[in-house]
């Protein structure tokens, strides 16, 4: 279970090297599937911290 804990910071990784990626094309087609794809990491990153934290709270209770 720790390591899908230390996964889900990837997706911040992620989204930060779509927003750089998104910057250095800046004016491209390219730049807004970046941004998009920027926007799609952080929120799986919210979802699966939201979801560990109810799986980890349904654990305590057991």
């Amino acid at each position: 279970m720790q390591f899908t804990k230390f996964f889900q910071y990837a997706y911040l990784v992620f989204a930060g090297l779509f927003l750089y990626d998104a910057i250095i094309n800046w004016g491209h087609n390219k730049s807004y599937v970046s941004l998009a794809l920027a926007g799609l990491a952080v929120f799986i990153f919210f979802f699966r911290r939201r979801f560990n934290k109810k799986y980890d709270n349904k654990n305590d209770s057991k």
